[in-house]
């Protein structure tokens, strides 16, 4: 016994020798990593104070020297609710994929649950929130944080699920002769196929939910003041003073946090899903991140590997175990039971909707739907220009690893900067040429919507096999024979995903595009969005309920009749599997 403890505490000491030495020669790489994560812990902590205060009036301080601490407030935010936008997505994406009775009634549900505008359910859920935490500001930052969710999430999950249904079949038959259990085939075949799609729109995911951050941080119901700390926040009250050069802090600020994301997060992840493409020819890829190749050779990291590969060493099982597990019916118990909870969830909801709409009369139904069409067509003549340009653009930058480094950053800037602040710089240009909120709302629109497209075209044309490429290359098809006989059927699947994501958004930012405030005279037009703005700013609950429902209404309509069909296409047509 003491020969076998002596020969652990030698094992022991040799692993630690080993790491003092592999972090001797890694050099000062290690030094600021480990300074960063302690950081990270430092910052989680100041966060966690900021989350027990009870602030019942926040003061924004307009200083320069405040920014860094409000960045810090918005990005924990953002990430947080990436963290639970993806987890999400995995869950929801692989349950509806998977179970046929519950796709038909949660992939309905997503096309809701992203169309509905933040000012929709926003009020309900900080009140609940505020008064199930009243002495912190524990329900004010959740509800901040589950509104930036709301325009994260649903994109991701459109993507993760189509990525589940286009799995090539054999790579599915190959996990079906090696009786992979569903966790195996998750881990290895599924999940490997859906990483690009994800990566590009978890991007576009973070650009979506900063979109709202303005409204998500000095939010304003009736006569109370909803306020958090944050460059959101900071943004609002710049512009309330109308602070020109706090205004102008404020963007840098909020470009120098998205470059920075972009460059430590974000790129280091794009390279490493290039592993993942489907490939059977030999092109080289070109892509590189500076920090992902000091990662690959960090000491603390490699270590921290090994630690957690011993840790989690898998055992060995019988080789009818997973043929056994994937066939257990203790999966479909909980799918079902999971099914039940939800629609136990939605009955009630639907009474309490009822209970709401009982109070609107008859004659103010026709208005709210005269408005739900003309928001429509603006939503879809946004959707068709942002294609436009957006189609070329990201097959030009997906399919070239040169300007992939070049644009990343900028299209990543470009669409992460919150759209709402270059509003009252576009409305003065619309007005000096003599363009209505009627049509200058489309371009409003515009401005938030077109990254969708862009960016889910990017990652289809950066999941096209180099094999089909180099053919397209040796038979010397011309450009548009090229274009149409292999770029756009192979990108189809994605374009559509970047249509309905698209279409949600333009829904979502019609709320601010359709009404606002220029120069301290209120700018509107007809429309779902104006109504839904006006009847949450008034607190006015029925009406606000009945434009939310009549938008989901006519989303799940279109929905149904228009991209419905459009997937069915691009699954049995235009997927690279069949």
């Amino acid at each position: 016994m003491p020969d076998r403890a002596r020969a652990q505490s030698q094992g022991v000491w040799g692993e630690a020798t080993a790491f003092l030495e592999r972090f001797r020669r890694a050099g000062w790489f290690d030094l600021v990593l480990l300074v960063a994560l302690i950081g990270t812990v430092f910052g989680l902590i100041s966060l966690a104070g900021e989350w027990r205060t009870l602030r019942p009036q926040v003061h924004i301080d307009l200083s320069p020297s405040a920014l860094p601490v409000y960045v810090l407030y918005s990005l924990s935010r953002g990430l947080i609710a990436y963290v639970l936008s993806l987890t999400f997505t995995l869950v929801y994406g692989y349950w509806a994929a998977k179970d046929a009775i519950a796709d038909r009634v949660l992939l309905p549900m997503l096309d809701i649950l992203q169309s509905i505008p933040v000012l929709g359910f926003m009020p309900s859920v900080v009140l609940a929130l505020v008064a199930v935490f009243p002495r912190s500001n524990i329900g004010l930052e959740l509800a901040s944080i589950l509104m930036i969710f709301s325009g994260q999430a649903w994109n991701m999950t459109f993507s993760f699920y189509h990525s589940l249904r286009s799995v090539p079949k054999d790579q599915l038959e190959a996990a079906t002769t090696y009786r992979f259990s569903w966790w195996e085939q998750l881990k290895w075949v599924e999940l490997p196929f859906a990483t690009i799609g994800l990566v590009w729109n978890s991007m576009m995911s973070m650009a979506g939910g900063w979109f709202f951050l303005m409204i998500t941080e000095s939010f304003v119901l009736g006569d109370k003041d909803f306020r958090l700390p944050g460059i959101g926040s900071y943004m609002s009250v710049a512009e309330e003073k109308g602070d020109v050069r706090a205004m102008l802090w404020a963007i840098f600020a909020m470009i120098t946090m998205i470059v920075a994301l972009d460059q430590v997060l974000w790129r280091p992840v794009v390279v490493w899903s290039q592993k993942f493409r489907v490939e059977e020819g030999a092109e080289e890829q070109t892509a590189s991140s500076w920090l992902y190749d000091w990662l690959r050779r960090s000491a603390v990291l490699e270590w921290i590997g090994t630690l957690f590969a011993k840790l989690h060493r898998p055992r060995p099982k019988h080789p009818r175990a997973a043929a056994d597990a994937q066939n257990a019916p203790a999966s479909r118990v909980w799918s079902l039971a999971l099914f039940a909870i939800l629609m136990v969830t939605l009955l009630f909801g639907a009474w309490r909707l009822v209970t709401l709409l009982r109070q609107i009369r008859l004659g103010e139904w026709m208005p709210i739907l005269r408005a739900g069409g003309l928001t429509l067509g603006r939503v879809l003549l946004s959707t068709a220009l942002g294609t436009l340009w957006a189609l070329p653009a990201g097959l030009a930058i997906g399919l070239s690893p040169k300007l992939s480094r070049i644009f990343q950053p900028i299209v990543q800037v470009a669409a992460s900067f919150p759209a709402p602040m270059l509003f009252p710089l576009v409305i003065a240009m619309l007005r000096a040429a003599g363009v209505s909120l009627g049509w200058g709302s489309v371009v409003l629109m515009l401005l938030g919507t077109q990254w969708y497209i862009l960016f889910n075209v990017i990652a289809g044309s950066m999941a096209i096999p180099s094999d089909l490429r180099e053919a397209a290359h040796s038979y010397r098809l011309r450009r548009r024979l090229r274009f149409l006989a292999l770029y756009l059927p192979a990108v189809f699947p994605y374009l559509v995903t970047g249509w309905v994501t698209a279409a949600g958004g333009a829904w979502n930012a019609s709320i601010v595009a359709e009404i606002m405030t220029f120069k301290g005279h209120v700018l509107a037009t007809n429309g779902l969005g104006a109504q839904i703005s006006l009847a949450a700013e008034r607190a006015d609950f029925p009406h606000l309920a009945a434009s939310v429902m009549v938008m989901a209404l006519v989303v799940v309509l279109f929905n149904r009749t228009v991209w419905k069909r459009l997937y069915a296409i691009a699954e049995e047509r235009f997927s690279l599997s069949k």
